[in-house]
C-alpha cells in the first residue's frame, strides 16, 4: 500500500472534514481488525488520546491515519498504549484501601462460609499492582496460609502487554515505595535491582484478557473492584457494565470503583456501604410478593331486634354517604344502586342515577374504561386497583384518581354485587411528578456534573501518565548525563597524563580539545582557544604547509606524520616540534595533532 497523504502536525487539532463520521470510521476498523472495542468510550477523552498519538507520527487526518494503520501493523500496539492510560500503583488511593482494610474486608470474611472460597474480580488491572494489592490485603486480614488456601482473584485487562508485565510479578524499587518495608519483606523477594511477589500467593491470582464492554463477567464474586475505568465510557456504555457487574456479584457481594465514580441513579441496585471511598454493596434480588386483601363479604342477615338494624342501617347510609371518597355501587345487573355525596358531586350524577344501567351513564367509561375492570374483577374474584387515572375538568386542568374495582360477595351466596371507589390523588400526584420533574432535573445536573467530574479526572491520568514518561526521560537524561561526564572526566584525565600536546580540531578545524601539556608548550590557556579557529590562533607553530596537510588528513582520512617542524615555544625558545596528525572516526570527522618538543634549535645544532 502507498504511503498515506500527510498534512502538518500543526493542524492535528482539525482532523479534516465530517472528522466525527472519520473518527467513527476508525474506531469501527480498530474493532473489526484487531478485536478492541473503543467505540463505548467517551468521545471526547478518546479522540484527544488518538490525536496525541496521530500528532507523534505527524498524521492530522483520522483516514491517512487508518491507511498508515493498515501498512504498519506495529503501530496499533503504540496506538493501544497511547489510549489505554495505565496509570497505577499499589493501594492506590490509600484512603479508600484503608477503609476496606478495616471495615469492608473483615463483614465480607464473617459473610462467607468457614473455609469457603474468596472471589475477588480486578476489572482494568494494568499491570498487575492492584491484583497484588488485593492479596495483601486479603493476606492482611486472613493470614497467609489461610488466604493461600481460600482467596481466587481474577485480574483482567484488554491491554495484552500490561497483562505480561502482570503475570511476571515482577517490579522495581521504585514501583514498591507505597509499601512499608515490613510488607515488602513479607510479600515481595529479591531478584537482582528487582522484587517478584511472593510465589505461594502468586498462583491465587490469575490474570487473563477480558473486555467488560463486550466478554461475560466472572461470577459469583464477593468482591468486585473495578477502579477509575468506567469513568472512560459514555453513559450507555456505563450502565451495560454496571448490568454485568450485577450479575457477576453474588447478592451483599462489594463493588469498589474509583474516586470520580459514582452509583446514585442505580440506588435500586446498590446501596451505598461508603460514599467518601466508592464502595458499595449490591442489593438482594428476587420478586416482591404482591398482597391481595381478603374479600370483602356482606352480611345480609337479619337481627332479630329491628330498631337496632334500623339505627345500624342509618348509620351504614350515614357514613356511606360522608364519605371522603367517591362511591359507586352497582347491583348483579349493572344498575347503580349507590351514589354516596363526593360520587355525586365530583362526577355531575344525581339521585335520579340510581337504578338506571351503569352503561348508560358517563362514567362507565370516563375517566376510565370501568366495564372491562368490572369483569376482570369478578372473573378473578379479586380487587382491581388502578393507579394515577386522570380526568380532564378543562382545559387547563387535570385531577387524578386511583380507582378500586371491588366485588361483593354475602356470607354463604356468590357475587352480589361490585364497589367502585374513586380515591382523589389530585395533590398527592402533582407533587409526586413536581418531585419527579425536579429528581429528573436533578439526576440530568448530576450526570453533567459526575460527566465533567470523570472528564476532569480523564485528564488529570493523563498528565499523570505523561508526568511519569517525562520522570523516565529525565532518569534516563541522568543516567546519560552522568555517564557523560564519567567519560569527560576519563578522557581528559588521559589527555592531561600525556606529555605531549594534544589537540582536537572538529570538521571545521575548530578547537574542541586543548590539553595541558599543549598549554605548556604554546602559553595559550585552553579556554582561550576553545572553538576557536586552528589557523586564526597566535602562537610559535608555523602553520603554512601544516595546515594543508591537516586539511589533507581531514579529507582523506589518512594519517599523516610525524613531521619536524622548526617553532618557538611559550618562553620564546626555538625548538623543534614533531606534529602526527591522525584522523577522527572517518572522512570529515576531525583530526587530533600530537605536537612533541624533540630538542631546542642550539641543542640540535650541537647534535650535530
Amino acid at each position: 500500500m502507498t504511503e498515506p497523504r500527510r498534512r502538518h502536525a500543526a493542524d492535528a487539532a482539525d482532523p479534516g472534514d465530517g472528522s466525527e463520521a472519520s473518527l467513527e470510521e476508525l474506531l469501527i476498523f480498530i474493532r473489526d481488525s484487531r478485536g478492541f472495542d473503543f467505540t463505548g468510550y467517551k468521545r471526547s477523552s478518546l479522540a484527544r488520546r488518538i490525536r496525541k498519538r496521530m500528532a507523534e507520527v505527524r498524521i492530522a487526518d483520522y483516514l491517512d491515519y487508518r491507511d498508515y494503520l493498515e501498512s504498519n501493523a506495529d503501530e496499533f500496539r503504540s496506538l493501544f498504549n497511547t489510549i489505554l492510560i495505565n496509570v497505577t500503583s499499589f493501594f492506590r488511593d490509600v484512603d479508600a484501601w484503608q477503609y476496606l482494610q478495616r471495615e469492608i474486608l473483615p463483614e465480607l470474611i464473617a459473610g462467607t462460609d468457614i473455609g469457603g472460597e474468596i472471589r475477588i474480580w480486578s476489572a482494568g488491572c494494568s499491570s498487575g499492582e492492584e491484583a497484588y494489592s488485593l492479596a495483601i490485603a486479603f493476606a492482611e486480614a486472613l493470614g497467609i496460609d489461610e488466604a493461600v488456601k481460600r482467596i481466587k482473584i481474577y485480574g483482567t485487562d484488554v491491554d495484552e502487554e500490561a497483562l505480561r508485565d502482570a503475570r511476571t510479578g515482577i517490579y522495581s524499587g521504585k514501583d514498591l515505595e507505597p509499601l512499608s518495608t515490613e510488607l515488602r519483606n513479607r510479600y515481595f523477594e529479591a531478584n537482582g535491582d528487582k522484587f517478584v511477589f511472593r510465589s505461594d500467593l502468586r498462583r491465587r491470582v490469575i490474570f487473563g484478557r477480558h473486555d467488560i464492554t463486550r466478554d461475560a463477567p466472572i461470577s459469583r464474586l464477593d468482591l468486585l473492584v473495578c477502579r477509575n475505568a468506567l469513568m472512560y465510557f459514555n453513559v450507555e456504555a456505563q450502565s451495560q457494565i454496571l448490568d454485568r457487574f450485577y450479575f457477576a456479584l453474588r447478592p451483599s457481594g462489594f463493588l469498589f470503583l474509583g474516586k470520580a465514580e459514582m452509583l446514585l441513579s442505580d440506588g435500586e441496585r446498590f446501596e451505598v456501604a461508603n460514599m467518601r471511598q466508592r464502595i458499595f454493596r449490591r442489593r438482594a434480588g428476587g420478586a416482591t410478593t404482591v398482597h391481595t386483601p381478603a374479600q370483602l363479604r356482606l352480611d345480609t342477615g337479619l337481627g332479630q331486634e329491628v330498631q337496632g338494624f334500623v339505627k345500624r342501617r342509618l348509620l351504614s347510609e350515614l357514613a356511606l354517604e360522608t364519605a371522603p371518597i367517591a362511591m359507586l355501587g352497582l347491583d348483579t345487573e349493572g344498575k347503580v344502586t349507590v351514589l354516596n355525596s363526593q360520587m355525586r358531586s365530583q362526577f355531575g350524577l344525581t339521585p335520579h342515577d340510581i337504578g338506571r344501567p351503569l352503561s348508560d351513564l358517563e362514567i362507565s367509561y370516563r375517566p376510565v374504561e370501568l366495564r372491562s375492570l368490572i369483569d376482570q374483577a369478578v372473573t378473578e374474584h379479586r380487587t382491581i386497583r388502578i393507579s394515577s387515572v386522570e380526568r380532564r375538568v378543562g382545559p387547563d386542568d387535570t385531577q387524578f384518581y386511583d380507582v378500586h374495582v371491588q366485588p361483593l360477595w354475602s356470607g354463604d351466596a356468590p357475587y352480589v354485587g361490585i364497589v367502585v371507589n374513586f380515591v382523589d390523588t389530585t395533590v398527592a400526584t402533582r407533587l409526586a411528578l413536581e418531585v419527579k420533574v425536579k429528581r429528573e432535573e436533578l439526576e440530568t445536573a448530576y450526570e453533567e456534573l459526575q460527566s465533567t467530574n470523570e472528564e476532569l479526572e480523564t485528564t488529570n491520568e493523563e498528565l499523570q501518565s505523561g508526568n511519569e514518561e517525562l520522570e523516565t526521560m529525565n532518569e534516563e537524561m541522568r543516567i546519560r548525563g552522568n555517564e557523560l561526564d564519567q567519560a569527560r572526566m576519563f578522557l581528559e584525565g588521559i589527555l592531561s597524563s600525556i606529555d605531549a600536546g594534544v589537540v582536537v580540531l572538529d570538521d571545521e578545524l575548530r578547537v574542541r580539545s586543548w590539553n595541558r601539556a599543549a598549554e605548556e608548550l604554546w602559553g595559550l590557556r585552553a579556554e582561550e582557544v576553545n572553538q576557536q579557529p586552528f589557523a586564526a590562533l597566535d602562537f610559535g607553530l608555523p602553520l603554512g604547509d601544516l595546515y594543508r596537510n591537516i586539511q589533507q588528513c581531514l579529507e582523506s582520512a589518512t594519517r599523516w606524520g610525524p613531521m619536524e617542524i622548526p617553532a618557538v615555544n611559550r618562553i620564546g625558545r626555538a625548538i623543534l616540534c614533531t606534529v602526527t596528525c591522525t584522523p577522527l572516526n572517518g572522512a570529515g570527522e576531525g583530526v587530533v595533532l600530537l605536537m612533541e618538543e624533540v630538542a631546542t634549535v642550539s641543542g640540535a645544532l650541537q647534535g650535530d
